[in-house]
């Protein structure tokens, strides 16, 4: 089993609270997958490296400014928005979900960690309201179709040095589904941040929305 040694070896300056949030993250998802499955029975285990970790790649790729707004679309069990929530607490994070139960483990996770700077939403996300400065998620839907959704709702007001947008956790190969965004888009591999062979071939796709 992977503990959260992981985590602290890529994030070493986490404080005392950060990482007993970070700490609590296995058990209580193991107590909530026995009853609704939010995580693969065989992922659960790996919950560290798989879910924790990789979502953890985006606070490598860029590290949000104070007081910025950050939406997670198809947020399943809370991936990345509630290590993202974690690590960012002078943030705010709005997660939602079409699936009710899931939001539902989202919620009790954030309230027995005590994150004051997430909410959560069972909402399909074209019916999202507000605005935020970037959206983020984890293989839930073609990055055209997420771009076309989010000019909606990605802020114009600039306050973080990467451009507000949409910051897109992938895998595999994506010369195809990316192929209409030309040079408007930024492509990293994750082995650049972690050396797990989980990431060989995973990556992190940045789409600033208003350029």
């Amino acid at each position: 089993m992977i503990t959260s040694e992981i985590i602290y070896k890529y994030f070493p300056e986490l404080s005392d609270n950060q990482k007993n949030q970070i700490d609590q993250l296995a058990s209580l998802y193991e107590e909530w997958n026995a009853k609704i499955n939010v995580v693969s029975r065989k992922d659960i285990d790996q919950l560290y490296e798989r879910h924790v970790l990789h979502s953890l790649a985006i606070a490598k790729f860029t590290s949000f400014v104070p007081d910025s707004n950050i939406l997670d679309v198809g947020t399943g069990g809370g991936f990345p928005g509630i290590p993202l929530a974690i690590l960012f607490p002078e943030c705010h994070f709005h997660l939602v979900d079409s699936i009710g139960k899931k939001i539902t483990v989202v919620k009790e996770v954030a309230s027995a960690l005590g994150l004051k700077n997430l909410t959560a939403e069972h909402q399909r996300m074209e019916k999202v309201k507000g605005k935020y400065d970037f959206i983020v998620s984890r293989a839930v839907a073609q990055t055209k179709q997420l771009f076309i959704w989010a000019h909606q709702k990605v802020s114009k007001d600039q306050r973080n040095d990467l451009d507000n947008g949409m910051i897109l956790l992938k895998g595999g190969d994506l010369t195809q589904e990316m192929k209409e965004f030309g040079r408007r888009y930024m492509e990293k591999g994750l082995p650049e941040y972690f050396e797990e062979a989980f990431f060989e071939t995973k990556k992190i796709i940045y789409v600033p929305v208003h350029q």
